[in-house]
């Protein structure tokens, strides 16, 4: 027979939990395992919350398991090391990211890829090594192997660093393998959202020009005189937009509705890279003719791994990179996914876990 979530393991721990695909989170006991001897076990201070949280909660991609503790931007005080842990020790700023386990032994984990290891393990709404469920940061604490735990670099705030775990590395990481960091070349980014705007900042501090390209005119100040980019293209005017044509090196597509592509292609110069890292509920068409006729290319990119995480960690710090973020309390979440269903937050909640949670 199995266990329920709150004796499964020695450990008890409390959380917020979606129960169905109502989404509605609410207070969830459960367990975490004991801290083996590759593991930091994690207090957790703060946990950004991703869209992904949202469609998982909400079964949008159709494979979540319930009960769902999201929460995988998760900043906190590593209070316990196992005897094999030679890179952390307890009262260490850590963080932990989207992945928390791998084989460990296949091409992509030898090439520090683990996130695209075909055994790779999400940190929630995933089983893990042990054969049980995953929870995420919507919690107190978290039990990880030494090697799926960052070292959180002196000087980048824990609350509006947490974001970076998801939204900067999956920024970061196709711009570095698809080299989108030679000074001068002219990016776009499409979507001024969660991952947008880190997008625009990590984008500047490569010294790349850089536009955002948006369906609402409101923001474009925010754009440029708060987020630093050089330019604002509004997507839904076509003269803008025809000016525009042929004039960028670069684009991130951050969008993650369904959406066309086509004008998006024709504002790449020839040889142009457009990547995109949002996930639409449908497939999207990709028309030939302006890849073909442009030379042009199409890519995606999932997060990264954890040596280019940790890199992206330390650059991030080194240029003063952080999320912009609104702080809420952990009763708040409910709200704070009904706002972000909306794009109604500028630009990631963080969850205050440290200071808001506590059991019924």
């Amino acid at each position: 027979m199995a266990k329920s979530p709150e004796t499964e393991h020695p450990n008890k721990a409390f959380g917020w939990a979606a129960r169905d695909k109502s989404g509605v989170l609410s207070p969830f006991h459960f367990s975490r395992r004991d801290n083996g001897e590759n593991d930091v076990t994690v207090k957790i201070l703060y946990c950004g919350v991703c869209h992904t949280d949202l469609h998982t909660i909400k079964n949008d991609w159709g494979y979540s398991y319930y009960p769902v503790v999201p929460g995988h931007e998760i900043v906190g005080i590593a209070t316990k090391v196992g005897k094999n842990v030679t890179k952390f020790k307890e009262g260490d700023r850590v963080g932990v990211g989207v992945i928390t386990g791998s084989c460990q032994s296949c091409e992509s984990c030898d090439q520090d890829l683990e996130n695209y290891c075909p055994q790779m393990s999400f940190t929630y709404n995933a089983i893990g090594s042990d054969g049980t469920k995953n929870y995420g940061g919507y919690s107190e604490t978290i039990v990880v192997d030494q090697r799926f735990v960052l070292r959180f670099p002196e000087g980048l705030p824990s609350d509006s660093g947490a974001p970076l775990l998801c939204a900067g590395i999956t920024v970061y990481s196709p711009m570095k393998y698809y080299g989108m960091t030679e000074p001068g070349k002219h990016l776009g980014v499409a979507g001024l959202g969660g991952l947008g705007h880190v997008a625009v900042k990590i984008g500047k501090a490569f010294g790349l020009k850089v536009t955002v390209i948006s369906s609402s005119p409101d923001k474009e100040d925010e754009a440029i005189n708060r987020l630093g980019a050089d330019s604002f293209l509004v997507s839904s005017d076509p003269r803008k937009m025809k000016v525009a044509i042929n004039t960028m090196d670069y684009i991130i597509d951050t969008v993650s509705a369904v959406h066309a592509l086509y004008p998006l292609l024709g504002l790449l110069k020839v040889n142009g890279k457009l990547v995109t890292l949002g996930l639409p509920e449908k497939p999207l068409e990709l028309p030939i003719f302006p890849l073909v006729l442009g030379r042009k290319m199409v890519g995606g990119s999932d997060v990264g791994g954890m040596k280019e995480t940790q890199e992206m960690l330390d650059f991030c710090a080194n240029h003063n990179i952080t999320s912009d973020i609104e702080l809420i309390k952990m009763d708040e979440i409910n709200t704070a996914m009904e706002r972000l269903a909306k794009s109604d937050v500028r630009y990631r909640f963080v969850i205050d876990v440290a200071n808001s949670l506590s059991p019924p």
